[in-house]
């Protein structure tokens, strides 16, 4: 038989003054020895921040014989670097000074100075005759001795080079006044002559300084691997992010020539471009779960729109032939690669049309754009990242795109043939089967439209790395579009896929109001059955239709996506300023109550 162990004494606790907590000795001790260790450091940081500020005062009052003191505060916590220039600011407060001027008279951008001035090519000379007026964010400061400080500045995502030479600014106390007090990120207003140094780099000698706004905060060092941002902290402070990392600028550049280049050319085709409600009563347009807001005058519940379809063609029934939308569209779904809540997209609808006008409309506006965006039908994209060189792929935007016929499709490619009436209960029970036998997984309700859903995924999608359309959808999964001419129980409708995902949807538009309400019934049943995603009936929609809406060709894309393409992003996120993030919970409290 094992002996009991003696119970061992608890250990006898102390109370930590500065906590107020009890803890043992040991601990204690511990505690105060790191306290004795940030106190000499913070002490020692004391005595040097005010030997130089000692140093630069002298060196004002002799007359600036010596240098400078550049950016001497960096080494401190960031904390206490933010709380420095907050008390440095107060007291400039203090003594009457406006540390925010409202104005600085600039000359040239930064972009316009380097093409005004890069044919000046003579080194070591300057344009003594010319004054220019730039200003920017200081990027890096170097001093080199007493009479020299370098800085670098940006602007209109350029940057150019200000050589601060005590000998020609308007004196010398001001010289070391400003140069020892501006730092890294600070906004500032130059005054001063252009020209090359003697290594040959465009640069602007100043005669004035002017500090027009203040960084509080260290920045990241961009010579430091160990001060490089994490992504988490990159979309949570985007500002930070397009300070420090000018592609990310240029990814934003890319979206909007990308917005314009599509408005430009439905504009040029004669359409009206609109704006249609973003919440309503009724929730329609698209697949998907929405978000719901409260509207506290009507004492109601609105939906925020999941998509601005159903609007855009109440606007054909109108009259108004040819329209389209760019906007914001809310869906109530997962966060990930290719999702995101809120996201942008294009539709338009054209009167007269069908789906393979659109199927031509989409060949040659994506095709056109690419080219004229980055100068050839090939892209070049990473699918796993630019971190991992091995994933590059090359998407080919070279006109007419690969057609598939998705249930023709299925067939081929699973050796089975498909039930002619899609929308019995038998065949939702042949496609569990098969989906079982093939290895599927499909999350509940097992709808046919959900379960055919998840076959094209699994077995065409995955073919789709050049843009390839998936077209002739099964009309239990197309509520909106309209039956095919020549296939029973199919519709006239397409996606195009690129990189495996969706890009965009389109179809010859149901203009029957008669049998788009026994869809949209259809819809409600699925959505009774537990399809939190299917739609609802729109009777004010119905209504519309009575009033005769056009043959009609409907289209609709994502641009977050598109821009993801072009940019070689392989997440949703790096092309959304502002992406949906959850909440920056502090992990020290949570794992207190843990």
């Amino acid at each position: 038989m094992d002996s009991e162990k003696p119970e061992q004494a608890a250990p006898k606790l102390v109370k930590d003054e500065v906590t107020g907590e009890m803890v043992s000795k040991s601990e204690l001790k511990k505690r105060n020895k790191v306290r004795k260790a940030e106190a000499k450091k913070a002490e020692k940081a004391a005595k040097k921040k005010k030997a130089e500020e000692e140093k630069a005062a002298k060196a004002a009052e002799e007359g600036g014989d010596a240098a400078p003191v550049i950016g001497g505060d960096e080494t401190l916590d960031p904390s206490k670097y933010t709380q420095n220039r907050r008390d440095w600011l107060n007291s400039r407060r203090d003594e009457g000074e406006n540390p925010y001027p409202h104005k600085f008279q600039r000359t040239h951008r930064i972009d316009q100075f380097i093409e005004e001035f890069k044919e000046c090519t003579e080194e070591g000379k300057f344009i003594d005759d010319k004054q220019v007026c730039v200003t920017g964010r200081v990027v890096t400061i170097r001093g080199s001795g007493k009479h020299l400080v370098f800085y670098d500045i940006t602007g209109d995502s350029e940057k150019i080079q200000i050589m601060a030479n005590r000998k020609f600014f308007e004196s010398s106390e001001a010289f070391t006044a400003i140069h020892s007090t501006i730092r890294r990120g600070d906004i500032v207003g130059i005054t001063g002559v252009p020209g090359r140094t003697k290594t040959g780099e465009l640069t602007v000698r100043p005669v004035s300084v002017v500090r027009l706004s203040y960084c509080l905060h260290i920045l990241p060092d961009p010579t430091d691997p160990n001060s490089k941002m994490n992504k988490d902290t990159r979309y949570r402070q985007r500002y930070l992010d397009l300070i420090m990392n000018d592609p990310v600028k240029k990814t934003f550049v890319a979206r909007s020539k990308i917005i314009n280049y599509i408005r430009n050319f439905l504009t040029q085709r004669d359409f009206v471009e609109v704006e249609t409600p973003m919440m309503s009563l009724n929730v329609g347009g698209a697949t998907a779960k929405p978000f719901i807001t409260h509207h506290n005058e009507m004492k109601k519940d609105f939906f925020m729109r999941v998509a601005p379809e159903l609007y855009l063609k109440m606007l054909i029934v109108g009259g108004l032939d040819r329209v389209f939308e760019i906007g914001k569209q809310f869906r109530n779904e997962g966060i990930d690669a290719t999702h995101n809540p809120e996201f942008t997209t294009i539709e338009f609808y054209e009167a007269y049309a069908d789906y393979n006008d659109l199927m031509e409309t989409t060949e040659h506006m994506l095709s056109s754009m690419v080219k004229d965006i980055t100068g050839s039908y090939l892209l070049e994209y990473h699918k796993k990242g630019k971190e991992e060189p091995d994933s590059k792929i090359t998407i080919d935007f070279t006109p007419p795109f690969r057609r598939i016929p998705m249930i023709k499709g299925l067939e081929e490619r699973l050796g089975v043939e498909f039930p002619k009436d899609l929308n019995s209960p038998e065949t939702n029970e042949w496609l569990k089967k098969l989906c079982i036998e093939k290895g599927v997984i499909c999350k509940a309700p097992l709808t046919t439209a959900r379960l055919i859903d998840k076959l094209v995924g699994d077995f065409i999608e995955v073919e789709c790395d050049n843009p390839a359309f998936i077209i002739d959808h099964p009309q239990i999964m197309s509520p909106l579009a309209k039956y095919h001419r020549s296939e029973p129980g199919l519709t006239e409708r397409f996606e195009l896929f690129v990189n495996q995902h969706e890009l965009l949807n389109a179809y010859t538009e149901l203009n029957d109001p008669k049998v788009q309400l026994e869809a949209f019934q259809d819809q409600a049943a699925q959505k009774a059955a537990g399809d939190d995603e299917a739609q609802c009936v729109d009777e004010d929609f119905v209504k519309a239709l009575e009033y005769a809406l056009p043959p009609t060709g409907g289209w609709g894309m994502g641009i977050d996506r598109l821009t993801m393409l072009l940019t070689d992003n392989c997440t949703i996120k790096e092309v959304l300023l502002f992406p949906a993030m959850k909440p920056d919970v502090d992990t020290t409290q949570e794992e207190a109550k843990e």
